[in-house]
């Protein structure tokens, strides 16, 4: 069984080199075999160019295929793997196309797990935790009011004039601020074009409190079945977002404005490289990671559960926040499916408590702070 870790850019270093020292059999894939090397060339030699039809040639059933590659690769290995009879992690989104190979993956007994990376991965962990120890409480009333909120955001360490700063790419940034979403406030849904126009503030119980600009993203609907909520449950607010420093908004008006402008392919592209010229990091400068996920039970408009899991992590000797953050639990994740422990089929994050606490053991360690407050 080996494992064939393809990508080896700035999110996958601390989790690839955490499987590597432990003594797994890993082969590292990247179009850039000087970049691979930067990456991992201290602590070994099995370092390949990416090249899809030589990798589909190397990989036998049981192996593993860990994509850090751009999401449109994503389908097409996981599709290899499949008829390889191997094994398939990525810690992005499970898109329809990816959603489409479960029935597959089944057939073949291949695990083909999603979103186990930072947002989405662990907020799901968290998530999964908190609606069990809710389920498992003498506060859980099917009759309560529920609120659950799940707001994640990498940023600047030490805050700058544009209140945010790129270790990915604009391009990327930009699509997702013109992706619409679909959430739950006050009982109702809420649908916003811009995500701009949905701006709210979010206290985080953090070792120093502080409050943050935030918004939801893309559909929250689906995560409400994903974590386990009953269809009869009364649902007061759902919304997993994005978290921003204050003042962000304003800082960013012309970026909006030029977003509901319209813009083709072609000026996106010139908008992301003056983004990038301007506001990215410098080598040595820490960024940050904040995430709190938070549920909530109320009952004739008095709460009677409400817990929050909140994180904070920044760059440090290890690598960075965000690096440390979406790479550890995919690494977490390789070793889960080497021991079994992941069924076949297309999934995201894993819920059986055993695995949700042996990935929070984990995040504990990378992060400055993780807490889990109990407001009641």
């Amino acid at each position: 069984m080996s494992i064939h870790w393809c990508g080896a850019g700035m999110s996958s270093g601390p989790g690839l080199r955490r499987l590597i020292k432990a003594g797994h059999p890993v082969i590292v894939w990247n179009k850039s075999l000087e970049e691979a090397h930067a990456a991992v060339g201290d602590i070994t030699q099995s370092i390949s160019e990416f090249d899809f039809d030589q990798l589909s040639q190397t990989v036998n059933e049981g192996d593993i295929i860990v994509s850090m590659l751009p999401t449109d690769w994503h389908v097409r290995l996981a599709d290899m793997c499949i008829n390889k009879a191997a094994h398939f992690i990525s810690a992005s989104y499970i898109s329809p196309e990816m959603q489409a190979l479960h029935a597959k993956a089944l057939l073949r007994g291949v695990a083909c797990v999603n979103e186990v990376g930072l947002d989405p991965g662990i907020d799901h962990i968290m998530a999964h935790h908190l609606v069990a120890a809710y389920r498992a409480s003498d506060a859980f009333d099917p009759k309560n009011d529920i609120s659950f909120h799940s707001y994640c955001g990498g940023i600047p360490k030490d805050p700058n004039a544009f209140r945010y700063k790129f270790s990915w790419s604009p391009l990327g940034v930009l699509q997702a601020l013109l992706a619409p979403s679909r959430s739950i406030r006050h009982f109702t849904e809420l649908n916003i074009t811009h995500p701009w126009d949905a701006i709210t503030s979010y206290d985080a119980p953090l070792r120093v409190p502080e409050s943050f600009e935030v918004y939801p993203n893309r559909d929250s609907f689906p995560y409400m079945d994903e974590y386990g909520f009953e269809p009869s449950w009364r649902v007061k607010e759902f919304a997993r977002g994005t978290l921003r420093l204050n003042g962000w908004a304003e800082a960013w008006s012309d970026i909006f404005a030029a977003l509901e402008e319209g813009p083709d392919k072609e000026r996106l592209k010139e908008l992301a490289e003056e983004l990038w010229q301007e506001n990215t990091y410098s080598e040595n400068e820490k960024d940050r990671v904040v995430l709190c996920v938070e549920l909530k039970a109320e009952r004739d408009g008095r709460i009677t559960w409400h817990r929050t899991f909140a994180l904070d992590a920044f760059g440090d000797e290890r690598g960075t926040a965000m690096a440390r953050l979406v790479s550890m639990p995919v690494s977490i994740t390789v070793e889960a499916i080497m021991h079994h422990e992941i069924p076949a089929g297309v999934s995201a994050a894993p819920s059986d408590p055993k695995l949700t606490l042996r990935f929070l053991n984990a995040v504990d360690k990378q992060a400055q702070f993780l807490q889990l407050v109990n407001h009641v």
